[in-house]
C-alpha cells in the first residue's frame, strides 16, 4: 500500500522552520511516500495579540533553534523580535493554513516545499503572513494566477479547509510540532516525530515503522 506520513505543522513555529531541511530530505528520499501538510493552528488568538506579547519568549528561544538545528534566523524578522515596540505585527496561524490548502489543490506532491517556503518567508525574510502580499514572490514561484490565490484566500472554502486542518491536529492528539505520523490504517498512527528530531533519527523510525508495515 502507499504509505501517507503526515507532518503537523505551524508556519509560525520557530521549531518547525529548524525541522524544514529534515523533512524535506525525507520527502526526496520517500518518493513513493505521500507526505501530507497540516496546519495546527499555533497561533489563533480571539483578538489580535501583538508580537510583544511574545517577543521576549523568542528572543530567549531562538539561539537555542539555531544550535540544535543549523537554521539561520533572518535579520529582517529578527528586528520585529529586537524592537516590538516599534513592530506592527499581529501573529496569527490562519491565512498562512489557508493558503497552504489552497497550494495544495494546485501541488500536492509539492507541499512540503511550499510550507518550508512559508516559514522562510517569516522567519528568514521577515514577511508578515498576515499581509495578502506576503505570499505573492511564492505565486510567481510555482506559476500560481495572483487573482485566482486572493480570490480563494478570501472564501469561507479554504477557511473551513484550514480550521479542518486544525482539528485533524487536536485529534492526533498534537501538543506541539513539529510532530510527524505513519498512518498505518484507517485508523492507527504511529508517532515518529514529537518536536524537533534530526534526520538519522527519524529516517531509522521511519524504516522501522515501515518494515512492520510489511
Amino acid at each position: 500500500m502507499n504509505s501517507t506520513v503526515f507532518y503537523c505543522y505551524d508556519a509560525y513555529c520557530g521549531w518547525c522552520y529548524g525541522f524544514s531541511p529534515v523533512i524535506q530530505k525525507i520527502a526526496e528520499n520517500y518518493p513513493s511516500i505521500t507526505i501530507e501538510v497540516l496546519s495546527g493552528g499555533m497561533v489563533l488568538p480571539d483578538k489580535p495579540v501583538h508580537i510583544s506579547a511574545t517577543a521576549g519568549f523568542i528572543q530567549k528561544a531562538y539561539p537555542t533553534v539555531e544550535e540544535y538545528t543549523g537554521i539561520r534566523f533572518g535579520e529582517d524578522y529578527l528586528w520585529h523580535i529586537n524592537h516590538p515596540d516599534l513592530s506592527d505585527w499581529y501573529p496569527n496561524s490562519e491565512k498562512p493554513a489557508i493558503a497552504l490548502c489552497i497550494f495544495k489543490e494546485y501541488y500536492p506532491e509539492r507541499q512540503v516545499a511550499f510550507a518550508s517556503d512559508l516559514q522562510y518567508a517569516l522567519h528568514y525574510e521577515g514577511r508578515d503572513l498576515t499581509d495578502d502580499e506576503a505570499y505573492r514572490h511564492l505565486l510567481e514561484k510555482y506559476s500560481i494566477q495572483p487573482e485566482v490565490f486572493y480570490t480563494k484566500l478570501k472564501t469561507e472554502e479554504y477557511k473551513e479547509q484550514a480550521h479542518y486542518e486544525f482539528q485533524l491536529c487536536k485529534q492526533l492528539e498534537v501538543t506541539g510540532f513539529p510532530c510527524v505520523f505513519l498512518q498505518n490504517s484507517d485508523t492507527r498512527f504511529t508517532m515518529l516525530a514529537k518536536g524537533y528530531t534530526d534526520y538519522e533519527t527519524l529516517k531509522s523510525r521511519l524504516d522501522k515503522a515501515l518494515r512492520e508495515q510489511e
